[in-house]
């Protein structure tokens, strides 16, 4: 190789490493959290769950104000793959620790009573065991099946109680909130009449199976099953189907003023977030609730065109995290916490 190629290969090699070192101190500055992560082990629910206890930083050792994070639907870890730091960050800013575990690993096998023992369990684990959280300040943070399990133990909780609640993409009616995303899929797939009646009656059908006990055998046997559907997912549904929040959000009533920050994704095609908010208003104290629902953000609260392109989903996740959410999204359950009382 003579000497002219050489030095142009050598340059294109420095270039490379460059930008290569650049694109590692970006990735590095992105999943920088300004918050204290400490492995923590929680006795809950029979279980001994590994989880994350996330303490602000630069505020000396507390005690803190604590969120307990309540997951939704799924295999879920304690940071939730990372999607959890981003607001743990936002937390943290308001003087707030947060506290997730992971599910345990026969969760398909609970109920949502046997899911909110589980958080009443965390609770009261911080509020006895933890010097840097002020139990007199502990609220809950839960995500779409989460609205099943949180009005259970605000309703539930010795004094001092929960203090605060913040709902993301929950529901309030197992079964008509299975309508909603059925109809609203075939919507977003061009569905004609005829595709939607067929599906709505292969639903129903299920339904009556459910409702009666059938088994998973009966369930494969029947039309239009789906076939990916598991024997431990199909005793799951058979145990949550007929969940309703209704009696529990009364029961929050008359515990006292909870302050409920509501959110939703104008996207959302599994929850009908009007249908919560207005059961919301309704059975909740006046001037308790406050609610953010943000366009372009799907049930997942994630921004729209982000989460439907994979390849736009897994670059923000790496280079900018934060990014993933609508504008406004992580500001305002900052300031919802920082107006909350003490």
């Amino acid at each position: 190789m003579t000497t002219k190629p050489r030095k142009a290969l050598l340059t294109t090699l420095l270039l490379l490493l460059t930008c290569a070192l650049a694109l590692t101190g970006v990735v590095l500055r992105q999943q920088s959290y300004d918050v204290h992560e400490e492995r923590v082990s929680v006795p809950a629910a029979g279980h001994e769950l590994p989880g994350v206890l996330a303490t602000p930083t630069g505020r000396g050792a507390g005690p803190f104000p604590l969120v307990v994070l309540v997951h939704g639907d799924g295999e879920i870890d304690a940071t939730h793959d990372g999607f959890y730091r981003p607001y743990w960050e936002a937390f943290a800013r308001a003087g707030y620790a947060s506290l997730s575990l992971d599910k345990p690993a026969d969760w398909l096998g609970q109920t949502m009573d046997d899911r909110a023992r589980e958080t009443a369990d965390a609770i009261a684990w911080a509020a006895r065991t933890r010097p840097d959280v002020d139990p007199a300040r502990i609220g809950l943070w839960g995500a779409s099946q989460a609205g099943w399990v949180l009005p259970k133990v605000v309703a539930r909780a010795p004094a001092p109680g929960v203090r605060f609640v913040i709902a993301v993409g929950v529901a309030v009616n197992w079964d008509r909130q299975g309508e909603y995303n059925l109809r609203a899929e075939l919507r977003a797939a061009g569905a004609d009449a005829d595709r939607t009646a067929a599906a709505l009656r292969t639903r129903e059908s299920t339904l009556a199976l459910l409702r009666r006990g059938g088994s998973y055998e009966e369930y494969r046997a029947s039309p239009g099953a789906d076939r990916e559907l598991t024997p431990e997912r199909w005793s799951f549904i058979t145990r949550n189907h007929t969940a309703d929040a209704t009696g529990d959000l009364r029961a929050m009533r008359a515990v006292g003023d909870v302050p409920v920050l509501l959110i939703s994704g104008a996207d959302d095609l599994n929850v009908d977030g009007a249908e919560t908010e207005a059961v919301y208003r309704d059975l909740l104290r006046p001037g308790t609730l406050t609610v953010r629902r943000y366009p372009g953000a799907t049930h997942s609260l994630l921004r729209t065109p982000v989460e439907r392109s994979s390849w736009r989903l897994a670059l923000t996740a790496v280079f900018a995290p934060r990014a993933l959410f609508p504008p406004g999204l992580l500001d305002d359950q900052q300031r919802f916490l920082e107006g909350l009382p003490g």
